[in-house]
């Protein structure tokens, strides 16, 4: 059943290791860790992110509610409020070091180079301004267009994202729009300056099934015909098989597990992924529930101080009291002792998420 989730990758995800190498590297981000609050009360919520993406390349950032994807990239886009501290080994974009640039710098690269499409774009959109203006003090800011230039512009983005009827669309406001509309306007801001990098963060939630696909291909073709790098942060592992060639799981603020699509699927070597994957609708058809991990992601206040998955893993052992090492697999990266799957219990993990039906 897994595998029929895996469609073959269109041209722009499927890149053979070679072609992958021959890319130049895009961003390369190295034990990144976001802090919030200061003392006693600190907590850590994002722990030493590592992420390389080539130019062109489409990754997937996949986990639970509260696994820090979405934290991570709002600290590459400096996004996060004055509470939040973040430190980095190296943050280098487009051969440039962001950790060295000045605030006047970043403003030049956040919002032109590097693009971001945020969760729900109705409550992300001012409602307080029609379309026009919105998408109009991107084009001011960033590429210094001004009059008749303004408006053609934005006329030819919501054509480009096909926004239907979209000369009648630039004097409206937000809650004038349907979902899919507002969706649309949220992609033609970000593709505005036409990134090198645009960070899709859940850009279908919220959506129906047909305008969840229409969002996908549009995506798609966006960045094929633009060559941008795209990082997709997204629950939906369908998503991922689909669109994606190489995956990063995140749990509790870690990246847990890096890997390409098919091994990711086929043969998953961290036990969170494995459970992610057994809660697929698709492997649970004639069951009652859905397969589910027992527990959440742990808080600032219950974190275990070995493998922060250990509460919940159907393989604890004592071994996973401390800190788990980080190993190379034939595709990536794994922080778990587990990292084989025939080592693992599969009596016990069964009778676990047997246990949750």
């Amino acid at each position: 059943m897994t595998e029929q989730l895996i469609k073959t990758p269109t041209t722009h995800t499927s890149m053979n290791d070679a072609s992958k190498k021959e890319s130049p590297l895009l961003l390369d981000i190295e034990n990144l860790s976001v802090t919030f609050g200061q003392g006693v009360r600190a907590f850590r919520a994002v722990d030493d992110v590592s992420l390389k993406i080539t130019q062109g390349e489409v990754i997937a950032v996949v986990g639970e509610s509260g696994s820090g994807k979405s934290v991570t990239m709002m600290a590459l886009m400096g996004l996060l409020p004055p509470s939040a501290t973040v430190r980095s080994k190296r943050v280098m974009f487009d051969d440039k070091d962001m950790l060295s640039m000045s605030a006047k710098e970043k403003r030049g690269i956040i919002g032109k180079d590097i693009s971001m499409i945020f969760q729900n774009a109705m409550s992300c959109l001012n409602p307080s301004f029609t379309v026009e203006m919105q998408l109009g003090e991107v084009l001011r800011k960033h590429l210094g267009l001004r009059g008749s230039a303004v408006q053609t512009r934005i006329l030819e983005l919501l054509e480009l994202v096909e926004m239907p009827d979209a000369k009648n669309r630039l004097k409206v406001y937000p809650h004038q729009l349907s979902g899919g509309m507002s969706q649309r306007v949220m992609i033609a801001m970000a593709i505005a300056c036409e990134p090198k990098l645009l960070i899709a963060d859940e850009p279908t939630t919220a959506l129906d099934v047909t305008v969840q696909a229409q969002i996908m291909d549009l995506l798609n073709r966006l960045q094929r015909e633009k060559q941008m790098a795209m990082i997709l942060i997204t629950h939906d592992l369908g998503l991922v098989a689909q669109n994606s060639r190489d995956v990063a799981v995140m749990y509790a603020g870690q990246v847990v597990e890096t890997s390409t699509v098919p091994e990711i699927f086929q043969k998953p070597a961290h036990p969170y992924t494995e459970a992610l994957l057994q809660a697929i609708p698709e492997l649970a058809i004639g069951q009652d529930r859905l397969n589910s991990l027992p527990g959440v992601v742990p808080s600032q206040y219950d974190r275990p101080s070995g493998c922060l998955l250990s509460p919940r893993c159907p393989y604890k052992e004592p071994a996973c009291e401390v800190p788990p090492p980080i190993l190379d697999t034939p595709n990536g990266k794994v922080r778990c002792i587990h990292s084989d799957p025939s080592s693992r219990n599969s009596t016990s993990h069964t009778a676990t998420l047997e246990s949750q039906v």
